[in-house]
């Protein structure tokens, strides 16, 4: 499925800053088996007057922009062009949840797809005695790597409720799922601790998701939004699979990834620092507009 993905991202300052330093991951980049990448542009309003574009540890793409004079307003747009080719997973012919462990250990690279990273506990992402609980309530005796993925994943959606109003960027997981509200990145860090705790490595996705209009109602320019979902390993054979708990599936071509981290501190969309005075507002719109 070819997509064109546009984001749209403003920061009104209500005084000028005299020095603004921003790190963005925005950039679709290349997935081997799962997406290609035709054409990729990210501008500035104003120009920067410093930029760098680099990859990191994990292979997501950064853009590294300083601006060294006053500014009130800084916008970014991002266009990109996307062949999503990854399906819905066929036959589950992954490792049993108790072969894991000895599947892990005969890894022997440390590269960005290792398993070995995403196993331990991240500052967001990490088990408690609750979620694990939770997790292993859910599993079967016996049951497939890929099976118990898809099963936290489906009794999470059942469990927690979508709400925008629950949480901001920096609530806690366990708080999330003792509350059982939050949004997508809630999803995906509960998700995510809830593997670990139950010795499956789970690493956190961030990327855009197409979605629907209401049947007979047009499709509105800027209703789409960045997206959070979970990428778990499920044995040497399988590898990785993507699940979103958020709207009970796994990953298909509606999914547009950016990135992939421990946690959402390994891929957030912005991050930077400013030097001013007074507060800001932010506006964000994303449009994922299919091609085919």
């Amino acid at each position: 499925m070819r997509y064109e993905v546009k984001l749209k991202l403003t920061y009104s300052y209500d005084a000028p800053t005299d020095h603004a330093r921003n790190l963005l991951r925005v950039l679709p980049s290349d997935i081997l088996g799962v997406q290609r990448v035709t054409s990729r542009l990210l501008n500035f309003d104003p120009p920067p007057s410093e930029r760098r574009d680099a990859v990191d540890f994990f292979g997501n793409a950064m853009t590294s922009v300083v601006w060294h004079e006053p500014l009130a307003e800084i916008g970014l747009e991002l266009v990109a062009q996307v062949d999503r080719t990854s399906a819905q997973p066929g036959l589950d012919l992954s490792s049993p949840l108790g072969e894991l462990p000895a599947e892990i250990a005969q890894m022997r690279s440390l590269g960005p797809d290792a398993p070995h990273h995403y196993l331990a506990a991240s500052r967001r992402a990490g088990p408690t005695p609750e979620m694990t609980a939770f997790a292993q309530a859910v599993l079967q005796p016996g049951v497939t790597a890929r099976a118990a993925i898809e099963a936290v994943g489906r009794a999470l959606h059942r469990e927690m409720k979508f709400d925008a109003e629950a949480t901001d960027v920096d609530t806690p997981a366990a708080e999330a799922f003792a509350n059982r509200h939050g949004v997508c990145q809630d999803f995906s860090h509960i998700m995510i601790s809830c593997l670990r705790g139950v010795g499956i490595p789970a690493a956190y996705v961030s990327g855009f998701l197409r979605t629907y209009p209401p049947p007979g109602q047009p499709r509105l320019e800027g209703a789409d939004a960045m997206h959070a979902w979970v990428r778990a390993w499920a044995g040497a054979e399988t590898g990785w699979v993507e699940f979103d708990p958020t709207n009970d599936q796994f990953a298909g071509d509606d999914y547009i990834t950016v990135g992939y981290g421990r946690d959402y501190d390994d891929v957030p969309p912005l991050r930077g620092a400013m030097r001013g005075a007074g507060g800001q507002e932010s506006a964000q719109a994303v449009d994922v507009i299919p091609l085919d």
